[in-house]
């Protein structure tokens, strides 16, 4: 597809990628971003965004937004903290974002959608995991539920005429996120530079891949991959352990606190304790993916130093 000359919806558009999204489009397409604002931001979207305040599992803000001249849906929009509070209620809430926005785009005959899928629905998959292994097992409520979206997305794409796009990320980081690992050691040493409390045994290892590394990937792949149904795997060809991640943020603050672990083998009920992904799938459709798990940690770092503490990082360049 090409997405130059399109207009464009981007759900959850002023979140942590689908603000970055949005300036990475903007300009070549009418973007169009919908969002309920619940951790989003419409300050960081850049001039020319139409931002519409609406909630996806209300029919008629959905209808507002996709409309017959729409030439693409970028579904990005979910509760993310799906393992705390009203679990059912929550996952029930993201089924029917994702449906009733698969229903209006029947409805007005738009037949393009791009999903923001992510490596928990391998479950404990073997390493590094391809796009086609199977059974996909996930052992969260937030890996099953977007399992279940995806299954929704396979069935409007291979009985409705839908053409879809499924990434599933790697750990994404970069400037406006909170609730992770790395804005979370940015925040706690921050307040107490001598000590830094890290969950599990600090073992647990992953690849994270920078936002704006993964917009980059997404819009490549989007207008390359041609079949009804593209699944890609987004990330890095490394991982980072969470000590490492402790390590780098603390470099990058100039600090060297004391790590106290709080034990066991991950940090949570449904924490999947080593993840990396097969990127060999997006390689073969001719972009390179970035090769340094620990790069993009830093990189993310001193974006969220800048942003938390209002201070410059004084790690090495």
């Amino acid at each position: 597809m090409e997405l130059s000359g399109t207009r464009v919806v981007v759900t959850g558009g002023a979140g942590l990628v689908g603000s970055h999204l949005a300036a990475r489009l903007v300009g070549d397409v009418d973007v169009v971003v919908i969002d309920n604002l619940a951790k989003g931001d419409p300050e960081r979207l850049p001039d020319g965004v139409e931002f519409v305040e609406g909630d996806l599992t209300n029919p008629a803000d959905v209808a507002a937004v996709v409309t017959e001249d729409v030439d693409a849906v970028f579904h990005l929009a979910a509760h993310s903290n799906i393992n705390q509070g009203d679990r059912r209620r929550i996952f029930e809430d993201n089924t029917a974002m994702t449906y009733n926005v698969l229903e209006r785009m029947d409805e007005v005959g738009v037949d393009r959608l791009a999903f923001t899928s992510s490596s928990t629905v391998y479950g404990e998959a073997p390493r590094p995991t391809p796009e086609d292994y199977a059974p996909l097992e996930p052992i969260s409520e937030y890996g099953a539920n977007k399992l279940a979206d995806e299954a929704l997305i396979s069935t409007y794409a291979h009985a409705y005429g839908m053409q879809a796009w499924v990434f599933r990320f790697a750990n994404v980081v970069g400037p406006y996120q909170r609730g992770n690992v790395v804005p979370d050691f940015v925040e706690k040493l921050d307040a107490d530079p001598s000590t830094l409390t890290i969950l599990g045994d600090g073992r647990q290892e992953k690849s994270y891949l920078h936002v704006e590394d993964c917009v980059e990937a997404m819009t490549y792949v989007v207008e390359h991959a041609d079949a009804t149904l593209n699944t890609y795997n987004l990330g890095t060809r490394t991982t980072t352990s969470v000590t490492t991640i402790a390590d780098l943020v603390s470099e990058e603050m100039g600090v060297a606190p004391d790590y106290e672990y709080t034990g066991g083998d991950r940090g949570w009920t449904g924490d999947v304790p080593r993840m990396r992904l097969s990127v060999e799938k997006l390689r073969a459709l001719g972009y390179e993916p970035p090769g340094s798990s620990d790069d993009a940690v830093r990189r993310a770092a001193r974006d969220l130093i800048r942003e938390i503490t209002g201070r410059e990082p004084v790690g090495r360049e």
